[in-house]
């Protein structure tokens, strides 16, 4: 009498594993709630930015080495009376040709600003201030001194020696602009790659007393969120590729 032997495929042996096929099942269900997370990173950050921020193109280097010629910046929307000495803004005057423009607030309404002391430091009520952002110091020879008037802001470029600004303007208003004029505060650059980062807040007013720059807003934590999120899916989608490839090879060599 002869025995009977019973052959059994891969897909047989398989199926009688059930915790291999639960193991499957689990990290599907993982991978899955890893990208649904990251996708959710990415989708609450955006949201945030949309909201609270406008993106503008630097189109000159009166702003460098802070802002350079070609930035691409995120600005926080803002009501002028908001901003402070040292803040960065957007602005639009029909007295300045009613271009939209990326400068430093240096004074505001009621202070006397003036040009300079013996190191080419700008003085603000009296106070040398000494900005380190500044690319080159004020020309010998430019000197000036004013007082701003209520509800207007003295505004200047971080590239002195190539800025056209109040200093370009003080026939009009001693220089100044109507702070409703300012339509938000710059916060971050965003392109190109090789500079992105948070717009860091300058200690340069500090001494002088409100109203001073403002801390950044949500950009940094919205930024990171969508960097992080976009990295956390392309990461899990490749390891999910490579886990997937590596199944297919097992099931051809068994």
């Amino acid at each position: 009498m002869s025995g009977v032997v019973e052959h059994t495929t891969p897909a047989s042996a398989a199926a009688g594993k059930p915790g291999a096929a639960n193991r499957r099942s689990l990290g599907s269900l993982l991978h899955g709630l890893v990208i649904g997370l990251g996708f959710a990173a990415m989708a609450g950050g955006f949201v945030v930015l949309a909201l609270n921020y406008r993106p503008y193109k630097v189109p000159t280097d009166s702003m460098s080495p802070t802002v350079q010629s070609g930035d691409t910046v995120l600005a926080r929307t803002v009501k002028g009376g908001a901003v402070g000495r040292g803040d960065i803004v957007v602005f639009r005057d029909s007295q300045w040709g009613g271009l939209t423009m990326v400068k430093r607030v240096v004074a505001v309404g009621g202070d006397t600003v003036a040009c300079c002391d013996s190191k080419q430091h700008l003085l603000v009520n009296g106070k040398p201030v000494d900005e380190p952002y500044v690319a080159l110091p004020m020309m010998p020879g430019a000197d000036f001194r004013t007082t701003v008037p209520a509800g207007r802001l003295f505004l200047l470029g971080d590239y002195r020696a190539n800025s056209l600004d109040s200093r370009a303007h003080l026939d009009v208003a001693s220089g100044t602009v109507p702070a409703s004029d300012v339509t938000a505060r710059v916060e971050a650059t965003v392109w190109p790659y090789g500079r992105f980062g948070v717009t860091k807040r300058t200690v340069a007013f500090d001494g002088l007393g409100a109203p001073l720059e403002a801390e950044p807003g949500p950009v940094a934590p919205a930024m990171y969120a969508m960097a992080g999120g976009a990295g956390v899916v392309v990461l899990a989608s490749a390891l999910g590729g490579v886990v997937s490839l590596g199944r297919k090879l097992r099931r051809r060599s068994a």
